[in-house]
């Protein structure tokens, strides 16, 4: 039953900083353009030239 008080505040911290990294990927714009990147893997068009 010991064991609880180190493993909630762990659980706790770990959790925290999962949310501050999530908020932190908002605020850096990482979800901004969710269909530009689909569309970029399946683009024909090639911008270097073909030796």
């Amino acid at each position: 039953m010991s064991i609880l008080v180190y493993l909630i505040p762990i659980a706790l911290f770990l959790g925290g900083l999962g949310l501050a990294a999530f908020l932190w990927s908002l605020k850096s714009g990482q979800y901004e353009d969710l269909d530009g990147a689909a569309w970029r893997a399946i683009d024909d068009s090639d911008d270097k030239p073909v030796a």
